[in-house]
């Protein structure tokens, strides 16, 4: 007689079944609907396939589409495989390496057979067509269990050998995996899996493009052709982010940036911006906006060197951690000869700054340091370096040469709840200035760290209640705790904007660090006559100015708040007997404060309108013989279809409120 199990459902109920039961039998036991729907299980925690045999009492909870964020997981994990089998069965020979699930879809990394040319677009095609029969086949997905030499012996055998390779650097203690696709094909894979190809919708999924990939990553390795899909649960939701694509490109802050002026870059400065007039203009509203916001919050403004000693960062523990990424400078005798700098072998090294925390405590240091004096609000528009890899350089996301809005608060145990609530609510107005809405996480200690487990725990805690006091752990705000996503010298508080078209950015950040100042010997002089660490609150709010102004740019597609805008307004003449009029006009506007442009060129308004609005200058005061005679203009709005006709005086007030920055009392 076999054992019964009892399994624990999440209502409170217990099933006995009997030892070899699955998941899909509790369901079907159930209903034929449960079983029908249900796509995977979490059996005491842990996410498997249904139809894994139980190992004895267990708590079960089932996976269906309604689990969204799961069931979106498993069926871009299965469309990334299905994938692989159509490219074989398209092109025998196809060696496949590696096929994860995205963030919104999946690729596989593969290499075509000897004499063919590598995969392209023109292949995609064909791809998703094999896609699709392999999917309306319903072919089981089942999983096996396999020894290394099995993996080893059947991928050299089929002339697969980066599988082969990889198979043999796998734990030979560990259970290695296989799925079936049907009885033909097979993956080597942890899994989970769908219970079959046919869960998936053939018609929730799009080949996008193919891309270049190295094995395992390293340039050294063969070069491998990656195939990238987006994967949905449904064709709605395909279309929905089909759509968002479609509005995302249109938004593009590098198109955009052309076609106002904005900025450029190019090779002789790879990874580093040129800002033009206009998108300076930008820059600096958004520096004096920060300025009055951290001057009114008690900051004081430093600036510090962009090279520093080597031996600096290596007493901090940058230098170990972040040395591939730094701009480093060798210690350099002039030769004499014309030949070029001399580079001993024990040359002093230098390094372009990554962050600018370390210096703030070097100035910090200066001085003896009273409690009284406590908090200290340091804040610089610190400009780093980061030598990121040409790839992953994009646009003004992700740049080389940037300038952060950088804070360090030092204080006393007993301020840092108050300090951080202060620096939530400061963010929270200056975030809803621009419109954003946000969600707060909290990334905890990482595997690798320095610091006691003492120092997390009140880090951690620190944080939490801040934002508790803030009101600002809510669902309303997205509050949720990141398990091994912190700093490796402190804990974090992380702010994700959402913008006009539902994508999310990470900006700005908050962190509790004791590490660095007992690393760097920061100290002030206590109530009881000793020496004390201060505790070291990073803190932004923008992240970076470059990467800011790219996601605002794309968050307003271009139509920046007027307060930011380049060009505020442009006057416009329809007949050249129109011009000195349109000249006063500009001359009124300047006097104002507004920063104005004139458009006298002998075209039509109707032209000038169109270029005006693809550079996306939100007012255009149009005037003639008329307005001339009358003292008055013809506002267009952009984005407005109805122009409004006012008197002069009266438009310039209403532009002057318009253009007016934020009130940050």
């Amino acid at each position: 007689m076999s054992e019964m199990f009892k399994i624990s459902l999440p209502d409170g109920s217990v099933r006995e079944m009997p030892e070899g039961a699955t998941p899909l039998d509790v369901a079907a036991a159930i209903g034929p609907g449960l079983a029908k729907a249900a796509l995977a299980a979490r059996v005491d925690g842990e996410l498997v396939d249904l139809t894994r045999p139980f190992q004895g009492d267990a708590q079960l909870a089932l996976v269906t589409a309604k689990d969204e964020a799961e069931a979106l997981d498993l069926a871009r994990h299965d469309y990334a495989h299905v994938l692989a089998e159509a490219v074989q069965a398209l092109w025998p020979g196809t060696q496949i390496t590696f096929g994860p699930s995205t963030d919104d879809g999946f690729y596989y990394d593969v290499m075509a057979p000897e004499g063919r040319a590598p995969f392209s677009m023109d292949d995609l095609p064909a791809i998703e067509e094999k896609m699709r029969e392999i999917i309306k086949a319903d072919k089981p997905l089942r999983r096996e269990v396999w020894s290394r030499e099995q993996l080893i012996a059947k991928w050299t055998a089929e002339g697969e050998t980066f599988k082969a390779e990889w198979a043999a650097e796998l734990p030979g203690d560990e259970d290695l995996t296989v799925y079936w696709s049907g009885d033909d094909w097979l993956d080597m894979c942890r899994g989970p899996h769908l219970p079959s190809t046919g869960k998936l919708d053939p018609a929730a999924f799009k080949l996008m493009r193919v891309a270049g990939a190295y094995w395992r990553g390293d340039q050294k390795n063969a070069q491998l052709t990656r195939i990238y899909g987006t994967g949905w649960l449904n064709k709605k939701q395909l279309n929905a982010h089909l759509t968002r694509l479609e509005e995302a490109a249109k938004r593009d802050h590098r198109k955009l940036g052309g076609e106002m002026d904005l900025f450029h870059l190019q090779q002789e400065a790879h990874g580093s911006v040129f800002w033009h007039p206009n998108g300076f203009t930008i820059y600096r509203a958004l520096e004096d906006y920060m300025r009055r916001a951290i001057h009114s919050a008690g900051y004081q403004e430093v600036k510090t060197p962009q090279v520093m000693d080597a031996r600096q960062w290596e007493q901090s523990g940058h230098w170990g951690k972040y040395r591939e990424n730094m701009f480093v400078i060798p210690d350099e005798t002039p030769n004499t000869e014309d030949e070029g700098p001399i580079v001993s072998d024990d040359a002093d090294w230098m390094a372009l700054k990554p962050m600018n925390c370390p210096a703030h405590v070097l100035i910090f240091r200066q001085g003896i340091t009273s409690y009284r004096e406590l908090p200290i609000r340091l804040y610089e528009n610190g400009c780093c370096h980061r030598n990121e890899p040409h790839g992953a350089l994009h646009g003004l996301m992700r740049v080389r040469q940037f300038t952060q809005d950088d804070a360090h608060i030092f204080c006393r145990e007993d301020q840092i709840v108050a300090e951080v609530r202060a620096f939530c609510e400061l963010a929270d107005k200056i975030y809803k200035d621009f419109g954003f809405t946000y969600s707060i996480k909290l990334a905890l200690r990482p595997e690798k760290r320095f610091g006691t487990e003492e120092m997390w725990d009140k880090a951690e805690d620190e944080l939490r209640n801040a934002v508790i006091e803030a009101g600002l752990a809510t669902e309303e705000y997205g509050w949720e705790e990141l398990p091994g996503e912190g700093a490796f010298y402190a804990p974090k508080l992380e702010w994700h904007l959402t913008d006009a078209i539902g994508r999310t950015w990470q900006v700005g950040t908050i962190q509790s660090d004791r590490v660095l100042p007992e690393r760097l010997d920061a100290a002030y002089i206590g109530e009881d006559g000793a020496k004390h660490r201060p505790v070291m609150l990073h803190r932004a709010i923008f992240g970076s100015y470059e990467r800011f102004i790219g996601i605002l740019i794309e968050h307003f597609a271009g139509r920046l708040p007027v307060w930011l805008a380049p060009v505020q307004a442009v006057v416009a003449t329809i007949i050249s007997d129109a011009d000195d009029y349109a000249k006063e006009a500009v001359a009124k506007l300047k006097a104002a404060g507004i920063r104005v442009e004139s458009d006298l060129r002998n075209e039509k308004i109707n032209y000038k309108v169109r270029e005006h609005s693809l550079a996306k200058v939100p007012h255009l005061l149009v005037v003639g013989a008329r307005e001339a005679e009358e003292g008055t203009v013809a506002i267009r709005t952009l984005g407005d279809k109805d122009q409004k006709v006012m008197p002069l005086d009266e438009a310039i007030a209403m532009l002057r409120e318009a253009a007016t920055a934020p009130d940050l009392r």
